[in-house]
């Protein structure tokens, strides 16, 4: 577990914020109440981060966060002067940030920045510029604020990138630069990822009165105009990435079935055509198989819809955990699955299918009487699907339906 230091001589204050970051974050907590406590703290551990006051009993002027930053360490001052030529001088440093220790919001205002820290260790950031000093300088930036980031330096390297990578959440880029300039980046961008699939950010010291809006009808999420603070590109950065992020929940959740987090009926039909026309087209080889949970109304009549939910999740955690994370899995509704293989032969299909359906029988459900249930399921397997998406979905359902028919808990294939 990551560790966080808070350095504070006001104990009362440093217990607070202590108790904060273990009730609401993931996170083990260190405490101490002078450089010298401090400096034993950073010998022994690596932190996630290190909150730390600037007047402390043997350090009255701020000598723990040049100690902590050369250290390696990345800080956050919390501190309680509020002059703002000495907080700028501060935000000069490399700190991540400066809070004023003025109440209850302050706190939650720290939690929220950690916890915002944390999330942006998942994401990667590309940087394009043609100046290698602001690349740096930008790449210094972002890394402090636990981001991955790439830099390169001209808009047709972006793109290299962006064709290769699926893990790009934001390109941050200039205007003016040789080969491809921001401008004729944006718009290329834009004709591979949509706003809820990737963020742009244009930074740049044109003095247009209608670059901005040129840059947001193109397609950029937002434009920061030369020369910025350090407050305000974080604050720029974090904004993007949390609106990104909330997009993405949103349509995890109208993609996933509610029960078991599995892909809905409506994600999968979307998604599967354009796949099976694909794999059609370059003979690619998969399998479509069509899953139900043997006797389950009579799991629901004698135990009750909670214990049938829990039969429900069982199976869709063996189906999820022994399958590829690029086949599909999906609920269909009440205890139906559907469950594509992509890119495998026939026979291997089938030893997949055999496991799960083995593995199936071998689960135990506890009821809420204490009794355990044990369950199986029926599978129809269409290998090598040719016609239609709904055809091949209809085959493989009146292939499951031979299953039943033959006693159930078996798999049976075209």
């Amino acid at each position: 577990m990551q560790r966080i230091l808070i350095v504070e001589d006001n104990k009362a204050l440093a217990k607070v914020i202590a108790k904060k970051i273990n009730l609401e974050l993931d996170f083990e907590v260190d405490v101490a109440y002078s450089l010298s406590e401090a400096k034993l703290f950073l010998k022994r551990y690596r932190y996630f981060l290190v909150l730390t006051d600037l007047n402390l009993p043997d350090a009255p002027n701020g000598e723990i966060v040049e100690h902590a930053l050369g250290s390696g360490n990345h800080v956050i001052v919390l501190s309680g002067n509020i002059d703002k030529t000495f907080r700028a001088s501060m935000l000069k440093k490399n700190i991540i940030d400066y809070v004023n220790k003025g109440g209850v919001d302050d706190i939650n205002y720290i939690l929220q920045t950690i916890a915002r820290l944390q999330k942006n260790q998942s994401h990667t950031i590309l940087v394009v510029d043609d100046s290698l000093v602001f690349r740096k300088q930008m790449l210094g930036m972002l890394e402090n604020m636990f981001f991955k980031v790439i830099t390169v330096a001209h808009g047709e390297e972006a793109m290299g990138i962006l064709r290769t990578r699926s893990d790009i959440s934001l390109v941050l880029t200039d205007y003016h630069m040789p080969v491809m300039d921001g401008l004729e980046l944006t718009n290329e961008i834009r004709k591979l990822y949509t706003k809820n699939d990737l963020t742009i950010i244009t930074i740049s010291n044109d003095n247009e009165e209608d670059t901005t809006a040129l840059f947001l009808k193109s397609g950029a999420n937002d434009y920061i105009k030369k020369p910025f603070s350090k407050e305000e590109f974080s604050c720029r950065i974090n904004n993007s990435i949390e609106a990104l992020e909330n997009i993405h929940a949103i349509t995890n959740h109208a993609n996933r079935d509610f029960l078991t987090g599995l892909y809905n009926r409506r994600y999968f039909f979307a998604t599967m055509q354009s796949y099976f026309e694909k794999a059609l087209q370059e003979s690619e080889k998969f399998a479509i198989a069509m899953i139900d949970i043997d006797h389950f109304k009579k799991v629901n009549d004698t135990y009750g819809h909670d214990t049938g939910d829990k039969v429900i999740n069982a199976v869709a955690d063996i189906l999820r955990a022994n399958t590829s994370q690029n086949d599909i899995v999906a609920r269909f509704g009440g205890e139906e699955f559907c469950v594509i293989l992509k890119n495998i032969t026939p026979s291997r299909a089938l030893d997949v299918f055999e496991n799960l359906r083995a593995k199936i029988e071998m689960c135990d459900v506890s009821a809420a009487d204490g009794s355990t249930i044990h369950c199986t399921v029926s599978i129809g397997v269409l290998l090598s699907p040719e016609e239609s998406l709904e055809e091949s979905i209809n085959q493989a359902d009146m292939l499951l339906y031979s299953a039943k028919q033959q006693g159930r808990n078996r798999v049976v294939s075209n």
